[in-house]
Parts: C-alpha cells; structure tokens; sequence
C-alpha cells in the first residue's frame, strides 16, 4: 500500500532510478494506493548511464502507474503474492508508458484494468 511521501522505484527504461510518491489518485475513496493504481510523483535520482540521454530530469512531475506494492495481494483464487519492492512505471501525458520495455514480471490484474500495452512490454505475467 503506497501513500504520500513513499520512495518507490522506477521499473522502465525512462532513465529514473528512484521517485517519491506526490499524489494518490484515486478520488475520494482513500489515501491510500494499491497495485494498478495511477499516481503522482516526483523524480529523485536518475541512473548514471543514462544522465544525459534521459527522458527525465531530476525534480519533473509525472504520472505513474503503480506495478509492484510491497503488501501482500490476494487474487480471487486464493493465491497470494508478495513483491520485495514497490515499483511504477511512468506514463506521459497521453497515459502511455514513457519507457519501451519494463523490467520484471508485473500481475495478472493489470491486464483485467485494460493495461494491455504493459502487459506486451514486460517479460512475463504472474
């Protein structure tokens, strides 16, 4: 579960290593963002090897939407997973992902929110 101010990290080649949650949106129905949720944040810190070849710079605010919570998730099956991290990928304007690949394996329940171009990106399903 991800609220305002949680560090998360970026799984996309976007070229940001690190960012800080800004914004939880999902409306009024809480503060608080679970997996395949879109939020606000802001970039902390960039990876080295694309410094100057990046699509971002340190301190730009995005959108993102949320892969990875670190909170265990329970599927209607009964199956349940747990990430080490959290993780998001950045979207642009138009609600597209910034990067072209995502590094990772993301759920099955991004494909149920109509996310079928992350789904094509990443290297596999759980």
């Amino acid at each position: 579960m991800i609220q305002e101010q949680t560090i998360l990290k970026v799984h996309d080649n976007s070229g940001a290593k690190q960012v800080k949650c800004i914004k939880v949106l999902n409306g009024f129905k809480s503060k608080i963002a679970k997996q395949g949720d879109i939020i606000v944040v802001s970039i902390i810190s960039l990876r080295n090897k694309f410094k100057h070849t990046s699509k971002v710079k340190k301190g730009e605010i995005y959108k993102a939407l949320l892969l990875k919570t670190n909170s265990v998730y329970t599927s209607k099956t009964g199956v349940k997973y747990f990430f080490k991290d959290n993780s998001v990928c950045l979207l642009n304007k138009q609600g597209k992902p910034l990067g072209t690949r995502i590094m990772g394996s993301i759920t099955k329940n991004l494909k149920k929110h109509k996310w079928l171009k992350l789904v094509s990106l990443s290297s596999g399903l759980i």
